[in-house]
């Protein structure tokens, strides 16, 4: 029994996420069954974490055990042939017995594509967050200095999360332009329900005069979802990378 790692990149656009669901068409099973379908092995994918529907990865981590005399090397081509399209396995490298792929990680990195214009766009519907408003770099910035740290996020998740334990770490927020496109690389410890959409969407609110210091910081102080900004759409979110170093 070798246990294998797998690097994914994946159009979250017609996905209903990650986690396996019944009747649900999602990333995790259609790996899962393009694994059964190749090598006839059934088996359970540990991902490094479950992006929401709609969510992109660019270098999304999971793991199984493969039990059949396959070569490592060759499953991304094996695999490549019978996933769907907007599926692409990237790489497979064997792992030692005792890695996981969600509890062996020691950083993420989350990045949200902001679309800044007036004019629409057919082809990054589903790829962008779209902010019509001019927003302000800087002061998006200085958000961002807010929430780096060590904090309680409960005022920076959904109110449908089943988290216990609302304390992550961000260790920074990159904010750079790029034409008509802002990116917002997020990197943590690890993430609440709809945490990263939260905070970049606080980070436009800011920006655009909807809050102020206070509201940011009254929402990580006393938990209050409703002083943070809005919950930006999930075609923006990319998981970026995950680092277990």
């Amino acid at each position: 029994m070798r246990r294998v790692l797998l690097t994914i990149e994946y159009d979250g656009s017609r996905y209903s996420g990650w986690q396996k669901q019944p009747s649900c068409n999602t990333i995790q099973g259609e790996i899962e069954s393009a694994i059964f379908k190749s090598i006839g092995q059934n088996c359970e994918l540990f991902g490094s974490g479950r992006t929401d529907k709609g969510v992109h990865a660019l270098n999304q981590k999971a793991h199984f055990d493969l039990s059949v005399p396959v070569p490592i090397a060759k499953l991304p081509d094996i695999l490549n042939n019978v996933l769907p399209a907007d599926i692409v396995i990237k790489d497979a490298t064997q792992v030692e017995q005792d890695f996981h792929a969600r509890f062996s990680v020691k950083k993420k990195y989350y990045q949200y594509r902001i679309l800044n214009s007036s004019k629409k766009n057919a082809f990054l519907a589903y790829k962008v967050g779209q902010i019509k408003e001019k927003l302000d770099i800087d002061k998006m910035r200085e958000c961002a200095n807010l929430l780096i740290g060590e904090h309680d996020f409960k005022g920076y998740c959904s109110a449908n999360t089943c988290a216990q334990d609302f304390v992550r770490k961000i260790y920074d927020i990159d904010v750079k332009s790029e034409g008509d496109f802002i990116i917002i690389t997020v990197c943590g410890n690890g993430f609440l329900y709809n945490m990263v959409r939260i905070i970049v969407g606080t980070m436009v609110d800011y920006s655009l005069g909807l809050k102020d210091t206070a509201d940011i910081l009254v929402a990580l102080e006393k938990g209050d979802r409703q002083r943070a900004g809005r919950t930006m759409p999930p075609g923006g979110l990319y998981l970026k990378d995950v680092d277990y170093n």
